[in-house]
C-alpha cells in the first residue's frame, strides 16, 4: 500500500495527466516503465499479501472456538456469518466513502487512508497475538499430501491389506501428545491407502504414510469437485466490478435537487449493503427458524447453502439481460448511439438496483457457505489449506472472467460484425452476454447436483475428557437425510 500510494503521490512515479478524459486531449505521453514498474509490484506484493493472510486470518478466528465446550461450539456455526460481515463492512467504506475521495479528492488521500488503517491493524493484530488460542503447527500440509501420493504410486501394484487395522499407523499416544486425533479408515479414493501399506521396504515419508496421512490427503482431494464447481459463480462476481459498473457509466447518475453525481464505481455499494442485512437476517432470524425445522445446528447444510446462491446467480443474470435489453431500447429511441460521446442515456442508474442488490443476498449464501465449507471440511492441520481453496476460487473465477469475455467478444466479432462486447456499450449486446452467462450458471448448477448427490460429509473424530482418562467420540458432521428432503443433505 505504501508503494501504490507513492505511485499515485510522488511526481516521477505518477504518469501524466494527459488522454482522454483530462484537460490534454492530444496529449499521447505514456507512463514509463519504471511507473508501471512501481504500480504493477506494488499490486503484485497486495497480491500475495493477500493470498497469505486471509485464507489464515479466518482460520485463526475460527480456531478461538473450542469445540468440547457447547457453547462455544455453537457460536462457532454463526462465526464465519460475522466473519463476513466485517469483511463486507470494510469494502462498504470502500466503494462507498474511498471511492468519493479518490474522485472527488484525490488518489493520494484515497490510498493513503487505507495504508495508515493497515498499519493500524497490524499494531492491533500484533498487541492481541499473546491472548489467542495457538493450535500446535504441524509439517507442510503439501509435503503430507505429496508423500502420500507418491507413495501410493510406487505401491500402485501392492495388494491392499483385507483388514484396515493392518495398514500403517502410529500409535495414539502420540497423537495425544499433540493434541490430535487420528482419523479412521475410509474405503473411498483406495489407491491412495496402498501409501499405507507396510512393504518391509523403506519407511521414509515417500515410501511409507499413516492412515491419518493418507486419510487427511483423502478429505482435501474429495473437495477438489466442490471447488470446480465454485470457479463459474466467482466470475460472476467479476462481472460487477467490470460490465455492471460500465453500464452504470451510461445512465443519468444524478440524485436530489442539488444534482449530487453517483461514482459509478460506488454501484457495488448497494452490493455489500444487501450482503450486510442479508447476513444478520440469515443468523438471527432464518438460522433459528431453520434449525427447529431440520434439527440441524446449521438449519440448512452448507451445500444446501451453496446450492441457494448459485439459483440466485441465474435469477441475476436473467434479471440483468432483460435490464440491460431495455437500457438500450431507451438508448436507441432517445438517439444516444454512443456511450463514449459522454452523453448519458435519460435512464436512472437505479434501473441496475435488483441485479446488485441481489447479488449481495446471493453472497450471503453462497460465499459465506464456501469459506465455512472448506474450512469444516479439510482435516485438522490442514485448516488454512482448506479456506485457500475459498481465495483459489476467486483467483480462477477472474482468470475466467476474462478468457470467457475475450473468447466472447473474439467470436462475435467475427466476419466484420461489432460483436457482442464492445467499448461502445449502446453498440454493444450486454443483453446476449448476461443471457449466456445465466445458461453457463444454470449447466454449472446441474453439475453441482451431481458433485451434491456423490459427496459424503466428514465424520468428526474429538477426544472428551472424563475423570482424567480419554476416550473418542464420533458425531456426524451433518444430520442424515430426513425422508424425502432434497439430495443436497448428501
Amino acid at each position: 500500500m505504501i508503494l501504490l500510494t507513492m505511485a499515485v503521490s510522488l511526481p516521477s512515479l505518477k504518469p501524466a495527466k494527459c488522454g482522454v478524459g483530462t484537460a490534454d486531449l492530444n496529449c499521447d505521453q505514456k507512463a514509463s516503465s519504471v511507473q508501471l514498474g512501481v504500480f504493477f509490484l506494488a499490486l503484485y506484493i497486495l497480491a500475495v499479501g493477500t493470498g497469505g493472510t486471509k485464507p489464515n486470518i479466518s482460520t485463526i478466528g475460527a480456531d478461538q472456538f473450542d469445540e468440547h465446550e457447547p457453547r462455544e461450539r455453537r457460536q462457532k456455526l454463526s462465526f464465519f456469518n460475522w466473519w463476513m460481515f466485517s469483511i463486507f463492512f470494510g469494502t462498504l467504506f470502500a466503494n462507498t466513502v474511498l471511492v468519493y475521495i479518490q474522485d472527488k479528492i484525490g488518489w493520494t488521500v484515497g490510498y493513503a487512508l487505507p495504508t495508515v488503517g493497515l498499519a493500524v491493524s497490524i499494531a492491533i493484530f500484533t498487541a492481541g497475538t499473546p491472548f489467542y488460542r495457538h493450535k500446535p503447527t504441524s509439517e507442510s500440509s503439501f509435503a503430507k499430501m505429496a508423500g502420500v501420493i507418491v507413495a501410493a504410486v510406487r505401491k500402485c501394484r501392492v495388494p491392499s491389506p483385507v483388514d484396515p487395522t493392518d495398514l500403517h499407523e502410529i500409535d495414539p499416544e502420540q497423537y495425544a501428545k499433540k493434541k490430535t486425533s487420528p482419523l479412521p479408515y475410509t474405503p473411498n479414493f483406495s489407491v491412495l491407502s496402498k501409501a499405507a501399506v507396510r512393504t518391509g521396504g523403506s519407511t521414509s515419508r515417500w515410501s511409507l504414510s499413516t492412515v491419518t496421512q493418507v486419510e487427511q490427503t483423502k478429505q482435501m482431494l474429495k473437495m477438489l469437485p466442490v471447488l470446480g464447481i465454485t470457479f463459474v459463480p466467482s466470475a460472476m462476481l467479476a462481472q460487477i466490478n467490470t460490465l455492471f459498473v460500465k453500464q452504470g457509466t451510461t445512465l443519468d447518475r444524478h440524485v436530489g435537487a442539488h444534482g449530487f453525481e453517483i461514482p459509478p464505481a460506488s454501484l457495488q455499494g448497494f452490493v455489500t449493503i444487501s450482503m450486510l442485512v442479508s447476513v444478520v437476517l440469515y443468523d438471527r432470524l432464518f438460522l433459528p427458524f431453520m434449525r427447529r425445522l431440520t434439527r440441524n445446528p446449521r438449519g440448512i447444510s452448507l451445500l444446501q447453502r451453496m446450492g441457494v446462491g448459485l439459483v440466485l446467480h441465474i435469477v441475476i443474470m436473467a434479471i440483468a439481460s432483460v435490464t440491460d435489453r431495455y437500457r438500450l431500447n431507451v438508448a436507441h429511441e432517445n438517439g444516444v448511439f454512443d456511450s463514449k460521446a459522454g452523453k448519458t442515456i435519460p435512464l436512472s442508474i437505479f434501473v441496475l438496483l435488483p441485479q446488485f442488490v441481489l447479488m449481495g443476498v446471493a453472497d450471503a449464501f453462497l460465499e459465506v457457505a464456501k469459506i465455512e465449507f472448506f474450512y469444516d471440511q479439510a482435516p485438522e492441520g490442514m485448516k488454512s489449506l482448506g479456506t485457500s481453496y475459498s481465495m483459489t476460487s476467486l483467483g480462477i473465477g477472474n482468470f475466467l472472467s476474462s478468457f470467457l469475455l475475450s473468447t466472447v467478444a473474439h467470436i462475435t466479432g467475427r466476419h466484420g460484425q461489432g460483436g457482442w462486447i464492445q467499448n461502445n456499450l449502446n453498440a454493444s449486446r450486454l443483453d446476449l452476454y448476461f443471457a449466456f452467462f445465466a445458461v453457463l450458471n444454470c449447466a454449472n448448477l446441474v453439475v453441482f447436483f451431481a458433485v451434491c448427490r456423490m459427496y459424503v460429509y466428514n465424520a468428526e473424530v474429538t477426544h472428551v475428557v472424563d475423570g482424567g482418562g480419554e476416550k473418542q467420540r464420533e458425531v456426524a458432521m451433518q444430520p442424515s437425510p430426513a425422508a424425502g428432503a432434497p439430495d443436497l443433505m448428501l
